[in-house]
């Protein structure tokens, strides 16, 4: 049951990364996704994803990420796997797919039909991604939290 006297965590707004270079980058990630730039500012890009996005911030200076990393849902996971195999990307053992940027970031990419996280009808059609839908264990996910209609 939810605290009255505690705010709620409702979603993450945008995920940020350091990274060495924006322009290296956005070539780099646009090699293994549909990059739409949202905005930049100096040393700065904004990675559109629909009503979220990912920050790229100029000036990496730690060591590259063990277990700290973030999971980034994608509509289909096997093409990100050819598009880092093709770059020469270090791919890290997982039980799905876990890669690091050319910085060190760990990302853990993640489909959409496989978890919880959902996004609203009017996101995907915006995002002209209507066909997306869930698999029983995740809608099971969601009716276990009353956050999916029986029926479904």
């Amino acid at each position: 049951m939810p605290n009255p006297s505690k705010p709620r965590m409702v979603g993450i707004n945008h995920v940020a990364l350091e990274v060495g270079d924006i322009r290296a980058a956005l070539e780099f990630y646009g090699a293994i996704f549909d990059v739409r730039l949202r905005g930049q500012a100096p040393g700065m890009a904004f990675i559109d994803m629909g009503d979220q996005f990912l920050a790229l911030s100029e000036g990496r200076s730690q060591k590259p990420d063990d277990h700290r990393h973030f999971g980034l849902v994608v509509d289909n996971r096997a093409p990100v796997r050819a598009a880092l195999k093709k770059l020469g990307a270090k791919i890290l053992p997982s039980r799905g797919l876990d890669f690091l940027d050319p910085w060190g970031n760990h990302i853990q990419v993640v489909e959409y039909e496989n978890i919880q996280f959902t996004k609203a009808d009017h996101i995907l059609q915006g995002m002209q991604l209507t066909e997306l839908n869930k698999n029983n264990h995740a809608l099971d996910e969601l009716r276990a939290k009353n956050m999916a209609p029986a029926d479904v």
